[in-house]
């Protein structure tokens, strides 16, 4: 038991400092810093993207659609073996002026504080 809750406090700390990162708007950043250099993210049932590389690729191509960073809320997360979900409010106005207001779920999986499987759910 014990050494479950060792793993569980440092994923809980990797999380928290996602957060920071995704709230200033570091998201490319993120990447880099959280995700290993096989991680797979897969937005609802869309096909996953593997490989560090294709997220950043990916995320940037993301971040070309964003004029202004505006929210990122946190309103739940839990921490397990090597797994984490949180449930996010996000706001943003894109390139053409257009809000965008996104309230999704994030589920990750982790291996030595690397996320490793990241899905989101949201309504699109």
């Amino acid at each position: 038991m014990a050494g479950s809750s060792i793993i569980d406090s440092s994923v809980h700390n990797r999380l928290q400092e996602l957060f920071g990162y995704v709230r200033s708007g570091r998201i490319l950043d993120a990447i880099n810093e959280f995700y290993a250099e096989d991680a797979v993210m897969q937005e609802n049932n869309e096909l996953p993207t593997v490989g560090r590389q294709a997220n950043l690729e990916r995320e940037r191509q993301f971040m070309n659609t964003v004029k202004e960073w505006k929210r990122f809320d946190v309103t739940a997360y839990g921490v397990g073996d090597h797994v984490t979900f949180y449930e996010t409010v996000m706001d943003w106005i894109a390139t053409d002026g257009t809000p965008v207001h996104v309230e999704q779920v994030v589920v990750a999986r982790w291996r030595d504080s690397k996320i490793v499987h990241e899905r989101f759910y949201h309504n699109p």
